[in-house]
């Protein structure tokens, strides 16, 4: 029943976040939608504070579950398709965007978090193995979490009938011009781009003890 009465109320502070943002929940206004007294969100969340973190945590994790993996995929279509969710899931859920960027998080909603950045992570990963990546896989992913947080941020900002529709997609293509080598992988780019699409096969090359493949990684990052 505890868990049944925390889970009822996380949804009901959700709604009210979505229709009203963060000034809309109110200890009292939950509980009322809720049916319950207020010690009873005292006691479950400790304040308004613990509450609106658990809207995040649930949040974040609802949103994380969405990231799926498609092995067969097109590893850019793939990418593209992780940028996509992003947006449309900040476009839908302004206000609980912005929670999930501007407070400090707990430690199950940076869990929820970190799942969300190893799957970026895997995405740009499998970019690189197929040869279609210029940069480094840490300045790529940070180029895509930088640009496509940006873009929510954005476009949530304008009012609705305003919005820039094409502000997306301008934005992908220049983050692509930057870290992607174009429609095929390069045959002649220079040692960078190899490097990068060596590095990340290394998980895979199991003729090397883990002391060589950690040398090997420093020297190909060098070059990437």
């Amino acid at each position: 029943m505890p868990d049944d009465r925390r889970t009822n109320l996380i949804e009901v502070a959700a709604q009210l976040l979505a229709s009203g943002g963060p000034e809309a929940v109110t200890t009292r206004s939950v509980a009322l939608a809720a049916g319950v007294q207020a010690p009873t969100i005292y006691r479950l969340f400790g304040d308004k504070n613990g509450l609106l973190d658990a809207v995040v945590e649930h949040g974040l994790a609802n949103y994380v579950d969405q990231k799926h993996l498609d092995p067969g995929a097109d590893p850019v279509e793939s990418l593209r398709a992780g940028w996509d969710l992003h947006v449309g899931f900040g476009l839908a859920n302004p206000a609980l965007f912005r929670l999930m960027h501007t407070a400090l998080g707990t430690p199950d909603g940076q869990a929820a978090a970190e799942r969300g950045t190893r799957v970026l992570r895997e995405r740009i990963r499998r970019v690189a193995a197929a040869g279609r990546l210029r940069v480094s896989e840490r300045r790529a992913e940070e180029l895509v979490r930088a640009a496509g947080t940006g873009v929510v941020f954005t476009l949530i900002e304008q009012p609705a009938g305003e919005r820039d529709e094409g502000l997306s997609t301008a934005a992908w293509e220049s983050v692509c011009g930057v870290v992607l080598t174009g429609d095929r992988p390069p045959t002649g780019t220079g040692p960078a781009a190899a490097a990068v699409t060596l590095r990340a096969a290394l998980p895979d090359l199991t003729e090397f003890t883990p002391a060589e493949r950690q040398l090997l990684d420093e020297w190909l990052n060098r070059l990437g």
